[in-house]
């Protein structure tokens, strides 16, 4: 399924649509350039999740815990260097909790990613605008979203 977003706040309301929807067990394996909007729909996410703290990138913890209506928890694995680093931070673990797992940066261990991720690919267009973004999700249990 594929969305077009002309601005932030529609970026983020993609992400929030996503929160609202997501079952226990989901993880959203984010992927993008630099500054394209991956944390902005980590936002929507949580706000979909009913999380009331503030999001911020974890770029330098790696993963940031939320309370929300289910519990969440956002990686960003920018500077992870491989696989068998992921694992080590316990994500084996973090995927078997039944909270909602989000991934900034998922496309650098792929192979880490179950089979039932669900991919949300983030590209820029420049000649639609500066805040233009196209967003492909991939993953059968989201088809409904465009509805």
């Amino acid at each position: 399924m594929t969305f077009e977003s002309f601005s932030e706040k529609e970026t983020f309301e993609i992400g929030k649509k996503l929160g609202e929807t997501a079952l226990p067990g989901s993880i959203y394996a984010l992927v993008g350039d630099l500054g394209v909007g991956k944390t902005v729909i980590a936002k929507g996410v949580a706000e979909g999740l009913g999380v009331v703290e503030d999001i911020v990138s974890p770029t330098f913890t790696i993963v940031r815990e939320y309370s929300g209506r289910l519990p969440y928890y956002h990686f960003d694995i920018y500077r992870i260097e491989d696989e068998e680093e992921l694992l080590e931070i316990g994500w084996d673990e973090y995927i078997g909790l039944g909270g909602v797992c989000l991934v900034e940066w998922a496309d650098l261990v792929e192979e880490a990613m179950p089979p039932d991720t669900i991919w949300v690919r983030i590209g820029k267009d420049l000649a639609k605008g500066v805040d233009y973004r196209k967003i492909t999700i991939e993953g059968s249990v989201y088809d409904h979203l465009g509805n």
